[in-house]
């Protein structure tokens, strides 16, 4: 029995300069994001089975003869990839509701780094977090056609603050965002994390927000820019600027595509600022899931009591990365 342990993540800066028709062509040279790994997780336990058939339980539960009559289609794919075709079962569990998909935290590419860990190791093979992040972006984005960028699939699988720079050439970088660890916790503290009750299908906005690439490339250089000026701010102690720069650069994402926000956001980032956040924004493609905010410590307890009809998820990040918890 193997059971893998897969962070999910939080992007700050620079989403939507890691889809690839963006840092291809990009005239500075790469797209790059600030993004942080979460203490929330995705479990992925993998055991062979007695039989030749092959067991699948998420929120549904499939029974089946053949890798390709499993319906969950990561899970399908990864097994495919592994070269898996029988005698297996793999469970798939999660600290966050299963069922609900698009709430901006990478669940899905939590979901397939944590499934090839667990299949690899299953098979005894030792793999990197690179290779863990580039399989996930082949099945995400290859096998099923899903139009996304490949910030996700590299934030899980390594952990921690990172700043990700994709390069003209494909090739993915990835160096600590923030050196000095006082200012990695102080930072940690800083930001505060609230659900807005709402859950959206993002393959519609992620699908705009890809055909407007071409007309938006000038913020998204401006997005990329923003990783470099915030990452050299924080060195210099200025934590604040961050959520100066999230709440310039929310400003921004909102034009990147229709449905990144709605009335009901609008309405609860104006509370949030009117109780002294800073900045913030949604996290994910939009229009629902998580509000990530940077609160200056005084402000927090105002902050919490004027978000009072919102759910308040605390967190801290995680530096471990996708890895094996269990193996017998």
């Amino acid at each position: 029995m193997i059971i893998s342990k897969t962070p999910l993540r939080a992007s700050l800066f620079g989403g939507g300069s890691d889809f690839r028709a963006y840092f291809e062509k990009s005239s500075v040279g790469y797209g790059s994001v600030l993004s942080a790994a979460l203490n929330m997780h995705v479990y992925i336990t993998v055991n062979r089975k007695f039989d030749d058939k092959i067991r699948v339980v998420y929120n549904g539960n499939e029974h089946v003869d053949s890798v390709d009559e499993v319906k969950h289609n990561i899970i399908r794919e990864a097994l495919k990839l592994a070269g898996i075709e029988k005698g297996i079962e793999v469970i798939y569990m999660a600290d966050i509701p299963m069922s609900s998909a698009g709430i901006g935290l990478a669940s899905s590419s939590a979901l397939a780094v944590g499934v090839l860990n667990g299949l690899h190791a299953y098979k005894g093979e030792f793999v990197t977090a690179k290779q863990l992040a580039e399989e996930a972006c082949h099945i995400e984005i290859e096998c099923l056609g899903q139009r996304i960028g490949i910030q996700d699939q590299y934030a899980v699988a390594c952990g921690g603050f990172n700043r990700y720079r994709f390069l003209n050439d494909g090739t993915v970088t990835v160096t600590p965002g923030i050196i000095d660890p006082k200012m990695r916790e102080t930072l940690s503290e800083r930001l505060m994390l609230f659900f807005t009750g709402n859950t959206r299908d993002s393959r519609k906005i992620l699908s705009e927000q890809s055909d407007s690439i071409e007309k938006k490339r000038k913020d998204l250089d401006d997005l990329v820019m923003t990783v470099d000026r915030v990452c050299e701010r924080i060195a210099q102690g200025d934590l604040d600027y961050v959520g100066q720069e999230l709440d310039r650069t929310w400003n921004i994402k909102k034009q990147l595509a229709g449905g990144i926000s709605n009335p009901d956001i609008d309405k609860m980032y104006e509370t949030a600022k009117k109780s002294g956040a800073l900045g913030g924004k949604i996290l994910g493609a939009g229009g629902g899931g998580f509000m990530l905010l940077y609160v200056p410590d005084e402000a927090r307890e105002s902050v919490r009591n004027g978000m009072k009809a919102y759910r308040e998820v605390p967190f801290s990040v995680d530096y471990q990365g996708s890895h094996i918890i269990f193996a017998d």
